[in-house]
């Protein structure tokens, strides 16, 4: 049985899902306390996603949508909306998690996702 290293482990789930040249961007900072802080967030954050149980990727993807959009942070929102098809999330669920978001966390949050993410498609970096 072969183990794996959980921050390896992270690291890998965050390249597939964020893409390389966005990690690689992230990674390429001069700033010293950055790469500390960029290999905190993959341990926890990207460790959470690698430590498998019984959410997957596609799952993971979308509640952290749900929750970015939540919490205002609409910067991450679109971050994890232009990644979320690498994570297996396809464009109606992006729609339909509008819908959930304007439920549960308000019109605003809702509005504010939309527009994120009409930003993204526009980008051209999410269908």
């Amino acid at each position: 049985m072969e183990h794996t290293d959980p921050l390896d482990a992270a690291r890998a789930l965050r390249r597939s899902v964020l893409g390389e040249a966005y990690v690689d961007a992230q990674a390429a900072d001069p700033n010293p306390t950055m790469a500390e802080f960029q290999e905190y967030l993959t341990a926890s954050a990207w460790g959470v996603w690698a430590r498998g149980g019984a959410l997957g990727t596609r799952d993971r993807s979308l509640l952290v949508l749900a929750m970015t959009a939540a919490l205002g942070r609409m910067e991450e929102f679109k971050l994890h909306a232009g990644a979320s098809h690498r994570a297996g999330v396809t464009p109606d669920e992006l729609d339909e998690l509008l819908f959930q978001i304007a439920a549960y966390c308000g019109a605003p949050a809702g509005l504010s996702a939309k527009r994120a993410l009409q930003a993204v498609r526009a980008e051209g970096l999410v269908e």
